[in-house]
């Protein structure tokens, strides 16, 4: 689905237009093969050079394409198949175009923001579009580190869930990793090649933006760090738990082994000690009992309990 928004400076918000015009920004949500081919036309690109903007699993990049400039980023998603999407941006010298597979919430949320930024302002819109990008990354990685931090504090208390929820954190992390390590090549492409014109102001926040994409790409690393380490403790109580469980059941089973064992040889039908004695039950039971009492003292010695 094709929208058209214009704006000036003096416009509160992006308005919604009928007709394509100069200065323009399109956007473009639940792209299809006939809306690449109509921004094609419009931007005078080939479908060729479009199409891997319905590619969910595009990595991001730079490409030149004459006096026309294609940015393929990724950005946050809802719980899904993928943790990112991708988004589009195409710069010419007549429109700003964006460009997603799917819903985008990043770009729908700045389109019905109020800025002081013009449609115009190709520069600073991508710059705005950068930034929104990168603190979306940088609160899922905050709420993904959140996870990881209480699953420590309760480290006695655990269960399959927990080990669930953290591998999923760390798919998530990972494909954050996926995406944000590109991204610092793609504004640094940015900033050499002079792409789109910029002010020295621009280029400031451009450079301020690849740092803060290092840092959420180290913080993800830690983190996924901090998750494989916990995930090695858990490991280590599940083994120690299962140790327990396995020496409690084996001395039960010795225990119950001595009683097993006399009763078995005093209920052969042969001539047994006892077998006329009135207490000859009581001899047999004080021999059980002193078995097991061997059997526990030894086990104490050993330190096997």
């Amino acid at each position: 689905m094709i929208n058209i928004y214009f704006k000036t400076i003096r416009d509160k918000k992006f308005k919604k237009v009928d007709q394509f015009r100069v200065g323009s920004w399109i956007n473009v949500e639940d792209a299809t093969v006939e809306d690449l081919e109509k921004i094609a036309e419009l931007s005078d690109l080939e479908y060729f050079d479009l199409q891997d903007s319905l590619d969910n699993y595009e990595l991001p990049r730079i490409e030149r394409q004459d006096d026309k400039t294609l940015i393929f980023i990724r950005n946050p998603a809802e719980k899904s198949e993928l943790y990112t999407q991708v988004l589009t941006i195409v710069l010419s010298k007549k429109y700003l175009i964006t460009i997603s597979p799917g819903k985008n919430e990043i770009i729908s949320s700045l389109l019905e923001q109020s800025t002081q930024l013009a449609t115009t302002q190709q520069a600073k819109l991508l710059i705005k579009v950068l930034l929104k990008i990168a603190q979306r990354f940088t609160s899922k990685i905050k709420e993904a580190r959140g996870n990881v931090l209480r699953r420590k504090k309760t480290l006695g208390a655990i269960d399959s869930r927990d080990i669930a929820e953290l591998s999923e954190n760390e798919e998530i992390l990972s494909q954050y990793i996926s995406a944000l390590v590109p991204m610092t090549s793609v504004i640094e492409a940015l900033i050499a090649r002079k792409s789109v014109h910029m002010y020295e102001e621009d280029e400031d926040l451009l450079q301020d933006l690849q740092v803060a994409i290092k840092q959420s790409a180290d913080n993800c690393t830690v983190s996924i760090k901090s998750i494989r380490s916990l995930r090695d403790s858990y490991q280590v109580i599940f083994t120690n738990e299962l140790n327990k469980t396995i020496k409690v059941l084996t001395t039960l089973t010795i225990f119950l082994t001595i009683p097993t064992i006399v009763a078995s040889l005093f209920g052969m039908n042969v001539g047994l000690p006892f077998e006329t004695n009135p207490l000859g039950f009581v001899y047999i039971l004080g021999i059980i009992a002193i078995g097991i009492l061997l059997a526990l003292i030894i086990f104490v010695y050993k330190k096997w309990l």
